[in-house]
């Protein structure tokens, strides 16, 4: 893997980078290439960077409020996929093209998105909020089920999908107790859900619009138009804080902002790549909880591991075999020229 941003994003794109030739063993080299570029790969390569945002969040809220830092985070973010990029024409030629498109995203998927978030985060039980945003690729799949004629809700992906629910429960409620106080908290529920489904609603335009731009191209406008709207919504509401920080808030500021810059170009490309269906993509999102618990075994002194959250953990393995078992059966059929296997969540 590329040791930097620039050689990481250029693996990925290479239509924006000058292009270097390397002596190497091609079979063995192009093999892991190709692997690289997998949707599996790059999907759970992505939630895992995802899952290692709690820590250095939790780090970044202690001298910040929770807009005021989003929006420089993802304003950064958007700023280092621009600096990574060597063809200024395409991307202005592009940004031109397709400013409504990408203004309505970073709109709705990174202000509006992030806003309902950390609203509704702040209003409810932690172990509650966790389970609700947890349970957000089912949310996905019911509006992509209305979206695509070919993205239905099968009996085996509803199926699937509810058992990574259930996964997510288990983890959650195995290391906190859920108790609602005040209605409040029933406010931060709706916020919270609301979030759910504008995610949804974000990875299937972002799906259906396949051409017409690239996206770092689009990754970088929409962050850098949803960091600085969150940023500027933030100042009336939560004051302005100016410092000075300590060095780990900028510890934090920068691994945070490297991550959401790389895990939704990644995303991006994912949803606009052929035959990739979104509610099947998302449910790679039941790993963001697995790994952020297995990171908290490892980093935090006071987590250790706990036979429910192993529970939890197995219950969403379960979920996700079933599903790549399923896809896997489709792909097979569909290269050997046979009908597709009845109740297969790729297969409608």
């Amino acid at each position: 893997m590329p040791a930097s941003l620039p050689g990481f994003m250029a693996s990925f794109f290479p239509q924006f980078f000058i292009p270097i030739k390397i002596n190497t063993f091609a079979p063995r080299k192009g093999k892991m290439k190709s692997y690289l570029k997998s949707t599996t790969f790059l999907a759970i390569f992505a939630c895992l960077l995802w899952s290692t945002a709690f820590a250095s969040l939790k780090i970044g809220l202690l001298y910040q409020t929770p807009l005021q830092f989003a929006g420089i985070r993802f304003f950064i973010s958007g700023i280092l996929i621009m600096l990574v990029l060597n063809n200024t024409h395409t991307f202005l030629s592009e940004l031109k093209q397709n400013w409504k498109f990408i203004l309505l995203l970073g709109v709705i998927q990174i202000f509006a998105q992030y806003a309902l978030l950390y609203s509704g985060i702040n209003l409810v039980p932690g172990a509650l909020g966790a389970m609700i945003v947890g349970s957000s690729p089912l949310f996905i799949a019911i509006v992509s089920h209305f979206s695509f004629h070919n993205d239905k809700m099968t009996r085996l992906k509803t199926f699937s999908i509810v058992i990574g629910v259930i996964g997510i429960a288990v983890i959650t409620l195995g290391r906190q107790k859920v108790e609602l106080k005040n209605k409040l908290e029933f406010l931060g529920i709706f916020l919270l859900l609301a979030n759910n489904i504008i995610s949804g609603y974000s990875n299937v335009i972002i799906s259906k619009r396949s051409g017409g731009i690239s996206p770092l191209v689009l990754s970088s406008a929409a962050l850098i138009i949803g960091g600085l709207l969150l940023f500027l919504v933030s100042i009336p509401f939560e004051g302005l804080e100016m410092g000075p920080f300590p060095p780990a808030y900028y510890y934090s500021l920068t691994w945070l902002s490297l991550l959401s810059a790389v895990a939704i170009t990644i995303w991006y490309t994912l949803l606009k790549r052929p035959g990739v269906k979104v509610s099947t993509l998302n449910t790679w999102k039941f790993l963001i909880p697995v790994s952020g618990a297995i990171l908290s075994w490892v980093i935090l002194e006071n987590e250790k591991p706990d036979v429910i959250s192993i529970a939890g953990m197995a219950v969403i393995a379960v979920s996700l075999a079933l599903l790549n078992y399923a896809n896997r059966k489709v792909a097979k059929s569909l290269r050997n020229g046979l009908p597709k296997p009845p109740g297969c969540p790729s297969c409608i």
